[in-house]
């Protein structure tokens, strides 16, 4: 009898543990909720700019590039412009590239459309 239910408890426990480790995006479970994604008139000054700076620049500037950001300076147009390609697969979570941001979450949907709509469109420096 006590064995069974050593057997019983730690079935509860595995199926518990196992059920417990599931995880997707707010932006997944919940698509209603951010719907105030803003992908018309994406410039780069406008749009790509503040999210490089939110989330890139820490690593990826002129200053902490050599040392952070594996030498990969995403400060200026220039630098934006010449690794966009691979910049959206390395936020897209795509491709031999290390997924960024570095040891963060995935970026949110919103923020990579933009970056990938800024991308298909020429990469305008406006």
């Amino acid at each position: 009898m006590k064995r069974r239910l050593l057997y019983f408890v730690t079935f509860v426990t595995i199926i518990i543990t196992v059920s417990s480790c599931y995880y997707d995006s707010e932006e997944a479970l919940y698509p209603s909720v951010n719907s105030t994604c803003d992908t018309t008139n994406v410039t780069y000054s406008g749009k790509v700019v503040p999210i490089l700076a939110n989330n890139c620049l820490s690593c990826h500037s002129n200053a902490s590039a050599p040392s952070a950001g594996a030498n990969i300076a995403l400060e200026n147009y220039a630098d934006v412009s010449l690794q966009a390609a691979s910049i959206s697969a390395a936020i897209n979570h795509t491709g031999p590239l290390s997924p960024m941001p570095k040891n963060g979450s995935k970026l949110k949907v919103c923020l990579i459309s933009t970056f990938d709509i800024w991308v298909r469109n020429g990469k305008p420096n406006n």
